[in-house]
């Protein structure tokens, strides 16, 4: 058994870092690290000091609280960028202190699937999931749905924009490169 397959399976299930799984799934989703979300969870502790452990989500305007460290942002940072921020926040006052910040649950990183199909409604995404698996997630078109006419709508520096997805030709193994992978925020509209 390889080693990070034994490491994942003697580590407590909800401690494990979004990037291990997304690893363990798919080596390539790992390049880039997950970046946190408004709703994430998030286990923050400190070595050797029990009264600075808590579970902390992410608020809707980004940010977090942590005992003696303040607000800081997390929303769009990595979990290691934050474990650094707060690690510096803590040293003045903690000068040995050694941060761990951990991702309980993936509840940010979510996408919405409107319009005709069996099961609309939101999704939370545990892995990188591309718009045919998402069209799956929510049991796919009804009779009546266009699904060459669905579209994708993003949002990225406070600008919302669409693309075009048509199901026939993703089907038929044409245009590939339609069937995009979803950010969290996304939303998929079957008409």
């Amino acid at each position: 058994m390889p080693l990070i397959m034994r490491t994942l399976a003697l580590a407590p299930p909800l401690l494990l870092s979004f990037a291990a799984i997304a690893w363990a799934a798919d080596p390539q989703a790992a390049a880039e690290p997950y970046r946190l979300q408004p709703g994430d969870i998030l286990q923050v502790s400190v070595w050797k000091e029990t009264e600075m452990q808590a579970e902390v989500v992410v608020r809707p305007d980004g940010g977090i609280s942590f005992a003696l460290a303040g607000d800081l942002r997390a929303a769009g940072r990595s979990v290691e960028e934050l474990r650094t921020d707060l690690e510096a926040r803590l040293k003045s006052l903690i000068p040995d202190a050694v941060v761990t910040v951990a991702i309980k649950q993936v509840m940010g990183n979510r996408i919405y699937v409107i319009g005709k199909v069996a099961r609309p409604g939101d999704f939370v995404l545990s892995r990188p999931t591309d718009v045919m698996q998402a069209l799956s997630l929510a049991g796919g078109g009804t009779p009546f749905a266009d699904t060459d006419a669905i579209r994708i709508l993003r949002r990225e520096n406070g600008r919302q924009f669409s693309l075009e997805f048509r199901y026939s030709e993703v089907e038929r193994g044409k245009h590939l490169e339609q069937n995009i992978l979803l950010h969290g925020g996304d939303t998929v509209v079957v008409p």
